[in-house]
């Protein structure tokens, strides 16, 4: 079952899958194969009252990053000059490991020396429930480097007694240090780590160390140190091996985990503390460590002067059990547009009962979608809209289950559309420092306002013109929709000739296009929340755009502006040639004629960033070393430059793509590689963090899936030094020795997962029982009286059209909850008792100072 807010963790069309499955035990016929898919997603909203500089350049230039534990995986733009930085960055990925921590740092950018910590937010995973879908001002903490640690140790303990040669017993502890997991990175590559072991007491510090192992986040020490804890004393006067009460007490063991600097200072990556007293009752003691901070991270007194900052966090973790078990829930829902009336439908009660619809929508828009059930649905809830609608003028203009299912739905089928219309455009407004400030209260010291309204009308015309030009890579379902949309308005107002086009504008212009301009890092259109100038840029773009749409639609003489400059901008576009232009757009969008491409368009931009690649030759010296390099994928190759916007150095054709697979961190003593194997040598590539490696595979799998002759099987390591380090074939050509990944859907705009969507419906009308009995009881009520309601009460918030149906679907919802509630049960039952306090999987909480 999914935490708090399940569906809240909304996945954009292009979020990349993850899991974690956990394995049935041999011989339970009642164990089944659960993924646990974790997600994130929220927005980093501003800070407030930082700490200044000293002196008279008191301003900052400040960024935040997020950190699973002490790994980056996001990272915002710098907001220059400002103790009180509006970063408004909207984030959401897939967490495909486990973590302890979330944390959220805020910097201040520095040229040229390292960027300075300011302060910090740590939330641990068991917590994050508790913030889920608001937004909440958090103390900054301070940032001490003894505080930041990741990890676990494994250690055995062990009483050993040790007879010398003149016949007298000294009691030994033998200490085993096996072996770290899951250390840091430092300076984003794999540590140097080692190990310091002491015993500690009230008068005695024996310290001893390991050697240091090179270039891991995982090191084997299966180092064993010995140390005297008691006094020698005659073997006759014990019967029985024990440790003084006093000793035991007293005594403990401290490991501390460091990074070896070589030429600079060792680095602390965490401690454990472990009491001598825990062999009391064994002479021995193995278990798994969490690494912990030094004097608990050195907690000053003083945190509010450090400023704050607003976040909204949502993390979702779903447990998603086999297909087989969702097939009667499914069922359910996939009837939902064609039962009578629609307000009685499984779909639109969920949506009733949820504490927010937007919780509910996007799992049904994807499970709909998935099974073509989105277009009967969205037309019958669009009708039930229409009914209530009385002016033509404010059709779909609510925010009602209709419209949130078309934002959505447009979001996820439209997003390679708006990168294909809006992308190059966007990204020369954004790179471009032109100013189209027009209104004479904001203008700035030396701007022509005549410059700027030639600057903005150029863009809103270039903008408007590829818009209505785009019509035939409009996506065919929204088309569907939009004809659906259009019939219905026509119908319910037969004598406003205009209406069939406002119903379409409504969502293309207002609430697609325009949206998708004023917030393009919200669809992935641009990496970052643009700056302040662009941003208002973009905001007088998008009103003339919506406000042309809507003109067009309506053939208004009058634009709807409040503001007089912008009634005098917008009198420039007061054309017929614009209104003509709009409509045939709306006409070709809302038509059910099958569109032809034309075979001449361009590739889809599907993801770019920076990475390290293994050179493909030798360099002087005779080895192979990474370089940095940016790489670009497209629905047709994949190509890496030296810097964004120059020439490709190395291209692979997409359909050249043989398999994309992981790439053991053995292989070159890295983390977060991966390999793209295609027809020439494997590319070996490395991410900056886990979150980028996993979308980077994601993306690259579900793009050449189809292609011709993908592999079966694949070397999980390298082909070094004349062997592959995986099976030690020696011959570079030889057979794969592992299974390739299943791939994702081919469908490289539709990546959908029916059943955790499912799950996360399940979840939804778990956490919602209490609405849903109280919607039965007032169907109940309202069969068994049928006069005039009086005063409101429970069910007059509810939808409800035919009690009877309505009665009837929530009695089916109820009896495939309650059936799928059991193996939920089961499966919480076992992982609680599964995992051992103490073993890798459920680590020991180590004792801190």
């Amino acid at each position: 079952m999914a935490a708090a807010a399940p569906a809240a963790a909304a996945a954009s069309s292009d979020a990349p899958a993850a899991s974690a499955t956990a394995e049935p035990e041999a011989g339970d016929e009642d164990s089944c194969e659960v993924r646990v898919l974790q997600s994130l997603r929220g927005k980093i909203c501003e800070a407030k009252n930082l700490l200044p500089y000293l002196g008279p350049h008191k301003m900052r230039d400040c960024f935040c990053t997020i950190n699973l534990d002490q790994e980056e995986v996001y990272r915002t733009q710098v907001v220059e000059k400002s103790l009180s930085p509006f970063f408004s960055e909207e984030f959401y990925f897939e967490i495909p490991r486990t973590f302890q921590y979330l944390s959220f740092y805020v910097y201040d950018k520095n040229v040229l020396q390292r960027d300075l910590r300011i302060g910090k937010v740590a939330i641990k995973k068991e917590d994050l429930c508790n913030h889920s879908g608001k937004e909440t001002w958090f103390s900054l903490q301070p940032v001490d480097s003894n505080s930041e640690v990741q990890g676990k140790v494994h250690l055995e303990l062990k009483l050993n007694e040790l007879i010398t040669e003149n016949g007298t017993v000294c009691q030994q502890l033998v200490v085993h240090i096996k072996a770290c997991h899951g250390l840091p990175l430092i300076n984003g590559q794999s540590c140097d780590p080692y190990a310091t072991v002491s015993l500690v007491g009230p008068s005695r510090n024996d310290q001893k160390k390991t050697k240091v192992k090179k270039k891991t986040s995982n090191p084997q020490f299966n180092e064993i140190f010995y140390f005297e804890v008691t006094r020698s004393s005659s073997y006759t006067r014990k019967s029985q091996f024990q440790v003084e009460e006093e000793d035991i007490e007293k005594l403990e063991i401290r490991i501390d985990l460091w990074n070896n600097g070589n030429l600079v200072q060792d680095v602390f990556l965490g401690e454990i503390k472990v009491p001598v007293n825990v062999l009391r009752t064994d002479s021995s003691h193995q278990a798994w460590y969490l690494l912990q901070p030094r004097d608990n991270g050195n907690k000053s007194s003083k945190t509010d002067d450090l400023g704050s900052l607003r976040l909204n966090i949502c993390y979702t973790e779903d447990c998603v059990l086999p297909s087989e078990y969702y097939g009667p829930l499914k069922t359910l829902l996939l009837k939902s547009p064609d039962v009578q009336p629609i307000s009685a439908s499984a779909a639109y009660i969920l949506s009733e009962i949820c504490r927010d619809k937007n919780d509910a929508v996007l799992p049904l828009v994807r499970l709909l979608l998935h099974h073509d059930k989105l277009v009967p649905f969205a037309t019958a809830v669009a009708e039930l809209d229409l009914k209530d609608t009385q002016d033509a003028n404010t059709i779909f203009r609510g925010n009602s289950l209709a419209t949130r299912c078309l934002d959505e739905m447009m979001k996820i089928v439209g997003g390679h559309y708006l990168k294909v219309t809006l992308k190059p455009i966007l990204d020369e407004i954004c790179d471009s420092s032109k100013s189209c400030e027009i209104d004479p209260i904001k203008l700035k010291e030396g701007d022509n306002v005549e410059n700027n309204k030639e600057n903005l009308r150029y863009y809103v015309d270039k903008l408007f013109n590829t818009i209505v030009k785009s019509s035939m890579s409009c996506p065919t379902l929204m088309c569907d929709i939009f004809y659906s949309l259009r019939q219905m308005a026509t119908q319910r107002f037969p004598n406003d000739p205009h209406v069939q086009y406002s119903a379409v504008s409504s969502f293309v212009f207002l609430r697609f296009f325009a949206v998708a301009v004023v917030s393009p890092h919200t669809f992935h259109l641009r990496p970052h929340h643009p700056d302040a100038q662009t941003i208002r840029t973009l905001t007088l773009i998008s009103k003339t755009i919506q406000t042309l749409g809507t003109w067009g639609s309506l053939s208004k003489s009058k634009s709807s502006f409040k503001e007089t400059f912008m009634c005098e901008f917008f009198k420039m576009f007061q054309e017929e040639g614009y209104i003509i232009a709009v409509k045939k757009f709306l006409d070709e969008i809302s038509s059910t004629e099958t569109k032809e491409s034309s075979g001449t368009s361009e590739p889809v931009h599907l993801k770019e960033g920076e990475m390290y690649k293994r050179a493909q030759g030798r360099t002087r010296i005779g080895k192979k070393n990474f370089k940095k390099r940016w790489f670009c994928l497209t629905s047709r190759e994949l190509t890496y430059h030296k810097q964004p916007g120059k020439d490709a150095i190395y291209t692979i054709p997409v359909k050249n793509i043989l398999a994309v697979e992981k790439l053991e961190e053995s292989s070159f003593n890295k983390k977060n590689m991966f390999q793209v194997i295609h027809t020439e040598k494997p590319l070996y590539v490395q991410a900056n963090n886990c979150v980028e490696a996993n979308e980077w595979i994601d993306v690259l799998c579900r793009v050449s899936r189809c292609n011709q002759n993908r592999l079966s099987f694949y070397h999980p390591s390298a082909y070094i030094n004349g062997n592959w380090l995986c099976c030690q074939e020696t011959s570079e050509n030889t057979l794969g020795c592992k299974p390739c990944t299943a791939g994702v859907p081919a469908d490289i705009q539709i990546d959908i997962d029916e059943d955790r969507e499912t799950e996360r419906i399940y979840s939804l009308f778990t956490l919602s029982l209490l609405k849903l009995q109280k919607m039965e009881e007032a169907c109940g009520t309202i069969a068994v009286y049928q006069g005039p309601q009086k005063e409101p009460d429970d069910y007059s918030n509810f939808v409800i059209e035919d009690s009877v149906t309505t009665f009837k679907t929530i009695q089916q919802i109820k009896s495939v909850i309650e059936k799928l509630d059991e193996p939920h049960e089961k499966y919480r039952k076992k992982r609680s008792s599964s995992a051992k306090y103490g073993s890798k999987e459920n680590p020991i909480v180590g004792k801190a100072s």
